[in-house]
């Protein structure tokens, strides 16, 4: 048995819906939060892959390095706001993050 496009396609369709199950379930974790849009991301990786290897072409696979450069600037910039909020509140709660105004 051979793996076929509609496999990797439909394993991305899945880790892509439970990301965002996960993101309507879960809106107090802000690292549950920030883990749930990396899976996202990954999941469109994973469709661009499949198709780039199936029709021969390497452009899909090179714009998955862009995705993860800005996947990678998203994570350092979440998580440093996730620093600011744990320090500033003592909780990791996104509600909090209204009040971090100034």
């Amino acid at each position: 048995m051979s793996l076929t496009l509609g496999h990797f396609l439909t394993l991305g369709a899945l880790l892509f819906a439970l990301s965002v199950i996960g993101i309507f379930l879960n809106r107090k974790n802000l690292i549950v939060l920030l883990m749930a849009i990396e899976l996202m991301l990954l999941a469109v990786n994973m469709n661009f892959v499949a198709f780039s290897y199936y029709l021969g072409d390497l452009h899909g696979q090179v714009f998955v390095f862009f995705i993860l450069t800005v996947a990678a600037a998203e994570s350092a910039i979440g998580l440093a706001i996730l620093v600011l909020l744990f320090r500033n509140k003592a909780s990791i709660s996104v509600d909090e993050l209204n009040t971090l105004k100034g």
